[in-house]
């Protein structure tokens, strides 16, 4: 690779966050946002540093919300001697869908179980368009498998309790979490925790990260960010 690939996650409190992103089998420079190091801007000093002149930064970020409007382009302008291209963030790819569907097979839910009630959890965001989205794969997933999903966020509303209420109401015998975040840390548990008290048998989701997929998408968003400049 001519131009560096940076990638860039959240961060968290919780140290399995950072190794499950450090697990991606990717020749890359791994960053954070917040809350675990490196941070994006050492990332990017250092590269420049090193004599690079610009660099590729792919935000393992699941939806546009502020962190990938706000947050990341204000990061990049405070190392102006680097050009950096940023590539569009993780989204609501198709690869991801079926990550996140894998995942939940691994936890034992059988998606053509029709009295299958499955809460589709995510961060959740003040940004609405963001959280329409998740919305919208809930949707997906409702129409194309007999399995009921209904969305539920960590951060948002509907919350896990009263999704789980509205499967429940919807008919659902048996329930299920599937995970929309790339990696364990502590939204995630609370996401557990808030079903496991809801509906104790419930099956838990793991993580999307750090699927080889995953690998593949980032590789993908780099030359897509690059392709303009070719």
């Amino acid at each position: 690779m001519d131009a560096p690939l940076v990638v860039v996650a959240h961060g968290s409190r919780d140290p399995r966050s950072a190794e499950t992103i450090r697990a991606l089998p990717l020749d890359a420079q791994v960053s954070f946002l917040d809350l675990s190091e490196p941070l994006l801007t050492d990332v990017l000093r250092s590269l420049s540093a090193q004599g690079h002149r610009e660099a590729v930064v792919v935000p393992l970020l699941l939806g546009r919300a502020y962190h990938a409007r706000v947050d990341l382009p204000s990061l990049v302008r405070e190392v102006p001697r680097l050009r950096v291209s940023i590539a569009d963030v993780l989204g609501q790819d198709p690869l991801l869908e079926a990550v996140a569907l894998d995942r939940l097979r691994e936890a034992g839910a059988d998606p053509d179980d029709p009295s299958l009630g499955v809460v589709f959890a995510a961060v959740g965001s003040s940004h609405a368009p963001a959280n329409n989205a998740v919305v919208a794969l809930a949707r997906r997933w409702n129409s194309r498998y007999p399995m009921l999903v209904t969305p539920a966020f960590a951060t948002a509303k509907p919350d896990v309790p009263a999704a789980i209420a509205k499967l429940r109401a919807r008919g659902a015998r048996r329930f299920a979490v599937a995970s929309w975040f790339l990696a364990p840390g502590l939204l995630p548990d609370r996401i557990a925790s808030l079903a496991r008290a809801a509906e104790p048998p419930v099956a838990i989701a793991g993580s999307l990260a750090p699927d080889p997929r995953l690998a593949d998408l980032v590789l993908a968003r780099y030359h897509s960010a690059l392709a303009p400049a070719a």
